[in-house]
């Protein structure tokens, strides 16, 4: 199943406890079906860090946060949106948002369609 978002995007939390806040992905784990976000509004988890030679304080680091892949919707002018595929004539296939029918990235070009695996 091809998923509806990338690294890089743009997402709103769309159920839990930061329901409408937003962040960047910075990971995508497909195995698990887990986004990585990155973002001003999502309270991360905190790890404290021992003191080492290198940092001999110590101190507190902020993670990022794991959300299901569910969970999240690319932004489009500002709300999130459902995302629709669609292939063009050139035989590429495109990420389509489904509020004003917005271009979000291509899956596949137009020159990988027609190759053959050996």
């Amino acid at each position: 199943m091809p998923k509806h978002v990338v690294k890089g995007d743009e997402v709103v939390i769309t159920a839990g406890e930061y329901r409408g806040k937003t962040g960047t992905i910075v990971r995508v784990d497909t195995k698990n079906d887990r986004v990585i976000v990155h973002g001003s509004g999502i309270a991360g988890i905190t790890k404290n860090i021992r003191p080492t030679r290198i940092n001999p304080e110590g101190g507190r680091v902020e993670l990022d946060r794991s959300f299901h892949i569910s969970n999240v919707s690319p932004v489009v002018d500002g709300k999130g949106s459902r995302v629709r595929f669609e292939t063009k004539k050139d035989g590429s296939k495109v990420r389509v948002a489904a509020k004003g029918g917005k271009e979000l990235g291509v899956v596949r070009s137009a020159s990988a369609k027609g190759k053959k695996k050996k």
